[in-house]
């Protein structure tokens, strides 16, 4: 009997999903309401992970839910003058960072965002799609403010370790290097996109961090659309027409491979999933401008 209702939980748990991914809904696919978690906030697959500052999580989350950091998804290599910062692990190393929080082959997983901390979360969807889990897995639209606001409870119980039983990862091509930046650039259908806000891309500041800056622009060719203003002032993502306008007023045309790029790869996750939300095909220079920065032989443009 266990068992049964464990398959059925499991079902009810993915249908609004499969019913979007039916519908052809790339948005109803990626995000989830707050009613919607609130109705399946018990369901013994669902796999809640809560991004933000850690002593905020210790004060209070959502029912649940477990704390990843960027530190747990992703790498940073220091070790060299060259090394990059928030890479993607290995796939065998990423499996196993997935499976420490609870993630299983049934899992239904939940992302969501403490207070302004939206770039982080897309970073973790971003590497949960990458890692051929982005079919079972959203965000929560609004994240924990909006949960608050509207009276749903939040708690300081942090629940016991619990590894998933994840089957070996079938990564997906959703990452590009620099070589293929340059070599698409200009091509038609495909848009680099500059994620970082204008005062970086039109070379007002200059980015990067003391002893290593960035060079000051933009890669040739791409155009902007900052990530920030993808989002509305509660931080719930923008209705899709307007994020179609943003894009559409960016030189974005409908049906563009759009690559996203920033500083060093996260903000360039959350222009990424908001054109994933359009329907786009979507691909993350990893490396972003750090990488790009430091070859000096490729052109960048200062407006």
């Amino acid at each position: 009997m266990l068992g049964a209702s464990r398959s059925f939980a499991m079902l009810v748990l993915c249908a609004t999903l499969a019913s979007a991914q039916q519908s052809g809904d790339p948005r109803a696919a990626a995000l989830v309401s707050t009613s919607w978690l609130a109705d399946h906030l018990r369901d013994p697959d669902l796999v809640l992970l809560h991004v933000g500052d850690t002593a905020e999580y210790r004060a209070e989350h959502l029912p649940g839910a477990r704390y990843v950091s960027l530190q747990d998804i992703a790498v940073t290599d220091r070790s060299t003058p060259n090394g990059l910062t928030l890479e993607l692990p290995p796939a065998a190393d990423l499996h196993d960072r997935l499976a420490a929080p609870g993630i299983g082959d049934r899992s239904r997983i939940v992302v969501y965002y403490g207070k302004d901390w939206i770039s982080p979360s897309t970073r973790v969807m971003f590497t949960l799609d990458y890692a051929g889990l982005g079919a079972r897995s959203a965000l929560l639209d609004g994240g924990m403010q909006r949960w608050k606001r509207e009276g749903h409870p939040v708690t300081a119980d942090v629940p016991a370790p619990q590894r998933g039983d994840l089957s070996t990862l079938h990564t997906r091509s959703l990452v590009v290097d620099a070589d293929w930046v340059r070599a698409h650039s200009g091509k038609p259908h495909v848009a680099i996109v500059d994620a970082r806000d204008t005062v970086f891309y039109k070379g007002i500041r200059t980015g990067g961090r003391p002893g290593a800056e960035h060079r000051t622009g933009h890669i040739a060719g791409a155009h902007s659309v900052y990530f920030a203003t993808l989002f509305d002032s509660t931080n719930a993502l923008k209705p899709s027409q307007e994020l179609r306008a943003l894009f559409s007023a960016a030189g974005v045309q409908p049906g563009d491979t759009v690559v996203t790029y920033c500083h060093i790869g996260q903000q360039a996750s959350a222009t990424l999933f908001a054109a994933r939300v359009l329907g786009h095909p979507v691909l993350l220079y990893d490396g972003s401008f750090e990488d790009w920065s430091r070859r000096t032989e490729l052109p960048v443009e200062k407006p």
